[in-house]
């Protein structure tokens, strides 16, 4: 297969022409400035909030203007993350993607298929002129990676539609109607450096190769966390070992990933380094061996380095005792029959970053239960707050709550089992999605969300089931197809 046989071409054709335009999250200013150039050339009632959130409206084609309207939303904004190697600017340079068999991927990069092969669709269906539909508002919501603050920032009135269909999932075959709340803790220790003691010996150990992944979506494939793993080395050999001194430690990049890599850098006393470099192999092969199933490429290196000051030695050991001791992973399964099986609470160590005087600490929260949410911030808090760490939690946003008897979630389910024979999975989400702000701004709003199949977001080995975009594209036209009238 090349890219010039990729189905359905219309959605392809448009997720090419996205991947050209930069779109950190919080610097989607030239994809912002593309939608409303976009939309006008076409034609269509465009509009940007003051925020920056894009929306074109289209007016229903001949014969379906009695239909209720139906807003289509994604994100503009991706993840931007790369491999340690590779080198991109992503303010400035494209994605570039190529077919591995039945998956579209980037070269070194996050693919951004989260969520432009969302807007790529949203496009496809604003450009054509050949697809029945009612009214359709076409939304693109920025910097939803990092917060949600697109979303945050909608006002009421924004949008107008009676029902919301959200294009940000990642399993074909699954329609979402539920999602969890979260919310960020942060952590900052603050310190003086000083000079290491005579006779130490700097060690730098480097830990890559993870496959990390979303931290909602994924928390529950057991895959291993670089902070963690670093963190727990670091404690073993506390206790072994007398004067061991921390200069820096780096680990994660974006507070909704599980962290794929990290570093630290030590001193050590002269007599203990070649027991340190034994302890690490050994430790390097217990943990493969742990994680054998899912993280089967992890790469360990520990090799001499410059000296450099150090962080003050109790504040150094709180830190490293904290991130032994702070809970990471799943605190609780969800209790509901009609979400069996699905994640309730959790927690993701996420990133920490070493600075001349400061260590921060970004970790995310997610829960379908408000109040557990609550609690399980409060637990990361207390951890920190025990170490003498600055603890400071974030507003967060909400969960959305599974809406009994909807009227969009039967036309999603007859058109599923209409098209392909099988019913599809009705089931909540244990990442965050828009459709939980919009539940507060718009009460009345029937939501769902469904999407194409995508692999390992959040990282550089990104993919996208080509044939489930087909699949998702002929879905949503017999949806919109069949929307009822007003």
């Amino acid at each position: 297969m090349n890219k010039s046989e990729l189905k359905p071409a219309v959605v392809f054709e448009q997720f090419a022409k996205i991947n050209q335009i930069p779109r950190p999250s919080k610097r989607e200013e030239k994809m912002i400035e593309y939608l409303k150039s976009w939309g006008e050339s076409h034609g269509l009632d465009t509009k940007v909030d003051e925020t920056g959130n894009v929306i074109i409206r289209k007016p229903a084609t001949k014969g379906m203007e009695n239909r209720k309207t139906v807003i289509l939303q994604s994100h503009m904004d991706m993840v931007c993350d790369k491999l340690v190697d590779y080198e991109i600017d992503f303010d400035n340079d494209p994605i570039k993607t190529y077919i591995d068999g039945e998956w579209l991927t980037a070269e070194g990069t996050t693919l951004g298929a989260d969520d432009g092969i969302g807007c790529a669709m949203e496009l496809a269906l604003l450009a054509s002129e050949d697809i029945e539909h009612g009214p359709i508002e076409c939304v693109f919501t920025r910097d939803e990676e990092t917060g949600l603050t697109g979303a945050e920032g909608m006002k009421a009135g924004f949008m107008t539609g009676d029902y919301l269909i959200n294009l940000d999932s990642e399993d074909e075959g699954e329609i979402f109607v539920s999602c969890a709340g979260g919310r960020n803790t942060t952590a900052k220790f603050t310190f003086q450096r000083e000079a290491a003691p005579a006779g130490s010996f700097f060690m730098r150990a480097q830990l890559k190769g993870l496959v990390g992944g979303h931290s909602g979506d994924d928390i529950n494939k057991q895959r291993a966390n670089a902070i963690k793993l670093l963190g727990r080395f670091l404690f073993a050999e506390m206790q072994k070992y007398e004067g061991i001194r921390l200069a820096q430690f780096n680990s994660g990049k974006m507070h909704n990933a599980i962290p794929r890599d990290g570093m630290f850098v030590i001193a050590v006393p002269n007599a203990v380094k070649e027991n340190i470099k034994a302890d690490w192999n050994i430790f390097a092969s217990d943990v493969e061996e742990e994680f054998h199933v899912t993280d089967t490429q992890m790469v360990w290196t520990m090799e001499s380095t410059d000296a450099e000051p150090v962080i003050e030695q109790q504040v150094a050991r709180r830190f490293i005792y904290a991130i032994q001791a702070v809970d990471n992973g799943i605190y609780a399964i969800c209790q509901d029959p009609e979400l069996n099986g699905m994640v309730e609470t959790s927690s993701n160590i996420a990133s920490i970053a070493t600075s001349e005087c400061e260590i921060n600490i970004v970790s995310s929260q997610r829960s379908n239960v408000m109040s557990n949410l609550d609690n399980m911030c409060a637990t990361i808090g207390a951890c920190f707050t025990l170490a003498g760490a600055e603890v400071k939690h974030s507003d967060g946003y909400p969960a959305w709550k599974m809406r009994a008897h909807s009227e969009l979630q039967k036309i999603v389910k007859d058109s599923y089992v209409r098209l392909f024979g099988k019913e599809p999975v009705m089931r909540g989400i244990h990442a965050g999605l828009e459709c939980g702000l919009f539940s507060e701004r718009y009460p009345n709003l029937d939501m769902v969300s469904f999407g194409p199949t995508l692999r390992f977001v959040h990282t550089p080995e990104e993919r996208l089931l080509i044939p489930t975009v087909q699949m998702v594209w002929d879905h949503l036209l017999d949806v919109l197809k069949n929307i009822p009238q007003k």
